[in-house]
C-alpha cells in the first residue's frame, strides 16, 4: 500500500512539473483540494455524531428530548459505554486524537514542520463521534478542525511540500474545519492565522481563505445556508447599556479562566490520581457525566438545544447560572478522563448562559435602556470564545457571520477585548497553549529558541574588547572602567589567562577614594567570583540563559573550560542583531528555496544585486561531512537551503536540513549568498 501511494505521489509531481505550474497556482489548487476534503469531513463526522445518537438515545425529538426521555440506568450506562470503546481506540490507535484536537495541530506546526499522520484524521473522526454521540460535555468544531489539518497536512506530504508550505496546508484544513462548522468563511480564515499558524503576517494566506471558502460551499450544497444556532434579531437599545457590556466582558473573562483552571486540574487528577490503565479512563468519565445528567441533562453532547434556547431568551435564569459551573465540570472530566471531542461549542454554552443570566437581571433593573437576555447571550457566547481561546479576531467574526448584523459588533468587540484582557491577566496561557506549555513546549519563545540554538557562539562574539590586568592598582581599574564600555570586565594573568571579572557596581563604592585605595588595592581584590564563561562552540540559547542567570548583558569567551584563556567577550546586542540577521534570512531563503525549486531546469535564481540562489554539486570535500562539520557559513558566507538528490530532485528535497545532515555523492545542494562567494564553491569541485 504504501508503494502504491509512492508511486501516486510521483506521477501526480511529474504531472504537475510538466504543467509548468506557477507555486502560487500550485498552493491555489492543493488548498482547493484541502477545502473539498474537509468540507466533506465536516459534513460526514456531523452525520456519524447524529447517527450514533440516535442509537444511543432514540426517539423522535431533539437530542436533548432523547435524552431526557431515556431511562435513568442508560443515561449513566451509555456514556460509560461510550467511554470503554474511545479509550482503546485512542490509546493503541492514534494517542493525539485524545483530548480537545487543537494543541496537538499546534504541536505539529511548532515541533514537526507540520507533519501529521493520516490516521490521525481517521481516529479522531470516529472517536469524536462515539464520545458526543454518547452523551460526552464537548464540542464538534475542535475534531473537525484536526481533522481538517491532518488531511491538509496529508494532502501536502502526498506532494512532499517543504515544511514551510505543509504548515500553510495545516492551516487551510484548519480554516476549512470552522468554516464548514459554522458556514463562517472568514472565521475559519482567521482562526487558522489567529490560533494554529500565530501569524497574521502569513504570507500564504489566500490559499487558506480558498479553502475555507470550498469548505462552505460544500456544507451549503448539502445542509443549505443554515446557521448552526437560530439566532432572533439583535437589538441595541441604548448607548447607556454599553457600559453594562464592559461588565459582562468582566465576568466572561472570569468564567473563562475558571473553565481553563478546571479542565487542566481535571486532566492532572485523571493522569496523577486514577490508577488504572489509561484507556480505561474514560470509563470513569462516562459514568460521572451520566450521574450528573440524571439533575442537569442539558450538559450532554455539543449543548445547542440549550443555547438556542438562552439565545431566545427562555432559559430560567437559576438554571442557567447552574449550568455555567455545571458544564465547566462536564467538560472537563470528559476530556480530562480521555474523551475525545473540541472545547469550542461548550465556550458557546457557558457564555450563552453566561449572558442569559446576566441579561435576565439587567433587564428586569432597568428594562428601558437594555435589551432582552438573548442579546447578551448572544454577545457573551463571543465573550468566553475569546477568553478560553485568545482569539478575539475570530470570536468577533464568529457570532457577526451568526447574525450578520452590524448593530451587534460595538458590544461585541467591548465584551470580546475586556474578557480576553482579564483573562490574559489571570492567567498568561490559553486554553489551547497552556497544554503545550506542561509539555515543556513554549508558544511564545519556541521560535527564537530554535534560532538561537542554531547560532554559535563563535559566528557572534568580538575579540576587540575592554580587559583589566590582574596587577593593575585601583587608580588603572578604575581608568580603564571610566574609558571602556559595559558594565563588566574580565580581568587577566600575563599569559591572558581569564582570572574573574570585574564589575561597575563593585568599585563604584571606592569611587570617592580614589586617591587613597590607588596603592592598597589590585585588580585581583576586586574580583567577582559570581561569573561564567562560554566557549566558541556554545550556541546563542545557552548564552543567554547564562546571561539571564548572572544579569549580565555580556559574557567572556575561553578556548576552553580547562585553559580559560580568554578570547573574546559576547554581548547581548550582538546576538539580538545575529537573531535578526536569522529570523530575516529564514524569512526570504525559506520562500526562495521553494520557489526554485519548482523552477524546473533553472538552477541559478538571482533575488537582490550580486546574491542568487544556486544548485550545486558537491565539492569532494564536503562529501561524507555534515553540514555543521563543514561549518559553510562560518567558511564561504552562505546559506544552505536545501538538499535534492540528483535523479529525484522534486520527490525528495530536504528544505533547512539540520546541521547534522551528511552531504552525499548524489546530492544537490540548493544555497543562498553573494554570487562571488557561491562562485568560490564551484570552483572547489
Amino acid at each position: 500500500m504504501k508503494q502504491f501511494f509512492a508511486n501516486l505521489s510521483k506521477q501526480a509531481s511529474s504531472l504537475l512539473e510538466k504543467a509548468k505550474l506557477t507555486e502560487h497556482t500550485f498552493m491555489i489548487i492543493i488548498a482547493i483540494i484541502i477545502g473539498l476534503f474537509a468540507g466533506y469531513a465536516a459534513i460526514g463526522i456531523r452525520a456519524l455524531i447524529e447517527t450514533i445518537s440516535l442509537l444511543s438515545f432514540q426517539g423522535t425529538g431533539s437530542y436533548l428530548e432523547n435524552v431526557i426521555s431515556t431511562s435513568w440506568y442508560w443515561i449513566i450506562l451509555i456514556p460509560a459505554i461510550g467511554g470503554l470503546i474511545v479509550g482503546p481506540l485512542i490509546y493503541f490507535f492514534a494517542p493525539e486524537a485524545k483530548g480537545h484536537g487543537v494543541p496537538e495541530v499546534m504541536q505539529a506546526i511548532l515541533l514537526k514542520g507540520g507533519a501529521i499522520r493520516p490516521r490521525v484524521a481517521v481516529v479522531k473522526a470516529i472517536a469524536s463521534a462515539i464520545t458526543i454521540g454518547t452523551g460526552g460535555s464537548v464540542g464538534r468544531e475542535g475534531p473537525i478542525i484536526q481533522i481538517g489539518s491532518a488531511l491538509g497536512s496529508s494532502v501536502g506530504q502526498f506532494f512532499k511540500l517543504p515544511s514551510s508550505r505543509l504548515k500553510t496546508l495545516v492551516g487551510c484544513g484548519a480554516a476549512a474545519g470552522i468554516a464548514a462548522a459554522f458556514n463562517a468563511p472568514i472565521a475559519g480564515a482567521l482562526f487558522a492565522v489567529e490560533i494554529i499558524l500565530m501569524d497574521f503576517a502569513v504570507a500564504q494566506f489566500s490559499p487558506i481563505v480558498i479553502s475555507a471558502v470550498m469548505a462552505t460551499v460544500i456544507s451549503h450544497s448539502y445542509e443549505g445556508n443554515l446557521a448552526a444556532f437560530t439566532v432572533p434579531a439583535y437589538e441595541y437599545v441604548s448607548p447607556y447599556e454599553i457600559g453594562f457590556y464592559f461588565l459582562l466582558g468582566a465576568i466572561s473573562g472570569l468564567v473563562s479562566y475558571l473553565f481553563i483552571k478546571v479542565l487542566y486540574y481535571m486532566e492532572e487528577y485523571f493522569d496523577e490520581r486514577v490508577n488504572i490503565p489509561e484507556y480505561l479512563r474514560p470509563v470513569i468519565g462516562g459514568l460521572a457525566i451520566g450521574l450528573i445528567a440524571l439533575v442537569f441533562p442539558q450538559v450532554m453532547g455539543v449543548g445547542y438545544d440549550s443555547i438556542n434556547v438562552a439565545l431566545h431568551g427562555n432559559m430560567v435564569w437559576y438554571i442557567a447560572l447552574g449550568l455555567i459551573f455545571i458544564k465547566i465540570i462536564a467538560t472537563s472530566i470528559t476530556l480530562g478522563s480521555g474523551g475525545s471531542g473540541g472545547i469550542f461549542a461548550p465556550s458557546l454554552f457557558m457564555g450563552a448562559m453566561l449572558g442569559g443570566f446576566f441579561g435576565h437581571f439587567v433587564h428586569q433593573l432597568f428594562p428601558e435602556i437594555t435589551a432582552g437576555p438573548g442579546a447578551y447571550a448572544l454577545v457573551a457566547m463571543g465573550g468566553l470564545v475569546a477568553g478560553t481561546t485568545r482569539a478575539p479576531v475570530t470570536a468577533i467574526i464568529i457570532v457577526f457571520e451568526l447574525t450578520n448584523d452590524y448593530n451587534i459588533i460595538l458590544p461585541l468587540m467591548v465584551t470580546v477585548v475586556i474578557s480576553t484582557i482579564l483573562s490574559s491577566k489571570l492567567t498568561r496561557e490559553s486554553i489551547y497553549t497552556l497544554k503545550l506549555v506542561l509539555r515543556n513546549i513554549f508558544i511564545k519563545e519556541g521560535t527564537a529558541s530554535n534560532i538561537m540554538e542554531s547560532i554559535f557562539v563563535k559566528e557572534v562574539y568580538v575579540t576587540d574588547y575592554d580587559k583589566i590586568n590582574i596587577s593593575d592598582n585601583f587608580s588603572e581599574v578604575v581608568n580603564k572602567i571610566v574609558q571602556g564600555k559595559g558594565r563588566k570586565f574580565p580581568v587577566v594573568d600575563k599569559k591572558n589567562k581569564l582570572k574573574g571579572v570585574i564589575l561597575v557596581s563593585t568599585i563604584k563604592d571606592y569611587l570617592f577614594k580614589k586617591d587613597e585605595l590607588q596603592n592598597l588595592l589590585i585588580a585581583n581584590d576586586l574580583l567577582t567570583s559570581g561569573f561564567d564563561t562560554v566557549t566558541s562552540e556554545d550556541n546563542c540559547s545557552t548564552v543567554l540563559d547564562k546571561m539571564k542567570k548572572y544579569d549580565f548583558e555580556g559574557l567572556p569567551v575561553v578556548d576552553s573550560k580547562e585553559n580559560f584563556h580568554l578570547i573574546g567577550m559576547i554581548w547581548r546586542r550582538d546576538i539580538q542583531d545575529a537573531y535578526d540577521k536569522a529570523i530575516e534570512r529564514r524569512e526570504i531563503t525559506s520562500n526562495l528555496a521553494s520557489k526554485i525549486s519548482m523552477k524546473g531546469n533553472e538552477s541559478n535564481v538571482q533575488f537582490l544585486e550580486g546574491y542568487s540562489i544556486s544548485e550545486i554539486v558537491p565539492p569532494n570535500s564536503f562529501i561524507g561531512n555534515s553540514i555543521r562539520e563543514i561549518n559553510i557559513r562560518a567558511k564561504y558566507s552562505v546559506d544552505v537551503l536545501s538538499i535534492k538528490t540528483k535523479e529525484k530532485r522534486r520527490s525528495n528535497i530536504k528544505a533547512i536540513p539540520s546541521p547534522d545532515y551528511i552531504i552525499k555523492k548524489d546530492d544537490i545542494i540548493v544555497i543562498a549568498g553573494e554570487i562571488k562567494k557561491i562562485n568560490i564553491i564551484k570552483n572547489l569541485i
